[in-house]
């Protein structure tokens, strides 16, 4: 039986990042999978009364990693991120940093702990990772942008991964004229379809 095929669209916030004091922040993903006749579609947000948006990124990809797991078989994923601190993280830098033994050469590495979960996690899938220029009018990812803004603002979180908003967010934003011409459907069986032939995905 081959491997569930996912993409998941990530987006974080932290409201106030990088200003003195604690800043609430957020995290967003929109997990897809395809089934056999179609899209099965759910969301996932989490929130943290002290954090960063680079942390918070590392901590949702993880998660979403987590919860794939848990459906207990390995998936073949591609994890879509306006953070470039994410992405090419997991793409260059954490790569080198475990062979390593977890050092840098300009010193501590940021969020370790967090990076050595996140590592962990992404080797019970096989994983890609690619970069989205965000608030670029990219649907799924501003969703999930949306999703974090959201959590962050009200520190909330999802009961694991729940049904997705998605179709009826993107009714809504056709209803102002935006979207008009998109195929949720089709975006995502384009990305599928390359990545289930094993076809590798640009940084950006």
């Amino acid at each position: 039986m081959s491997q569930p095929v996912v993409v998941a669209h990530l987006n974080e916030s932290c409201l106030g990042n990088g200003r003195e004091g604690e800043n609430p922040g957020g995290a967003g993903g929109l997990i897809e999978v395809r089934t056999r006749d179609s899209v099965e579609r759910r969301d996932l947000y989490l929130s943290a009364p002290a954090t960063t948006n680079n942390r918070m990124a590392l901590v949702g990809a993880e998660r979403v990693l987590e919860l794939l797991a848990a459906r207990g078989r390995r998936c073949t994923v591609l994890m879509v991120s306006d953070s470039e601190y994410l992405v090419k993280g997991m793409r260059e830098w954490a790569p080198g940093w475990e062979a390593r033994g977890w050092r840098r050469k300009g010193g501590a590495i940021e969020n370790l702990p967090l990076w050595q979960q996140l590592v962990a996690a992404a080797r019970r899938h096989d994983v890609q990772w690619t970069w989205v220029r965000g608030h670029q009018g990219h649907a799924r990812n501003e969703y999930a942008n949306d999703l974090a803004v959201r959590a962050a603002r009200e520190q909330h979180f999802s009961d694991g991964a729940v049904p997705s908003g998605f179709l009826q967010w993107l009714t809504a934003k056709r209803t102002q004229g935006a979207y008009l011409d998109y195929d949720a459907d089709a975006a995502f069986r384009q990305q599928a379809d390359r990545l289930a032939a094993g076809e590798r995905f640009a940084l950006r």
